[in-house]
């Protein structure tokens, strides 16, 4: 799962920095899940990020 449906929020790289000053490559994904939810008066599955979810950009199904 990549991207926010709403907002588009992705994946986002950056380094691990140990205590002795290495670096090595990581990644953070953001919490995407899947959820049925009202758009234009009809039921879609979307992909959706928590934050999205939580501040209710978007309507869920029931």
């Amino acid at each position: 799962m990549a991207k926010c449906d709403i907002c588009g929020k992705g994946t986002i790289f950056g380094n691990n920095v140990s205590h002795s000053n290495r670096k090595t490559r990581r990644t953070w994904k953001p919490n995407i899940q899947k959820v049925k939810a009202n758009i234009n008066g009809s039921v879609k599955r979307i992909k959706v990020c928590t934050q999205c979810l939580r501040s209710g950009k978007i309507k869920k199904a029931i």
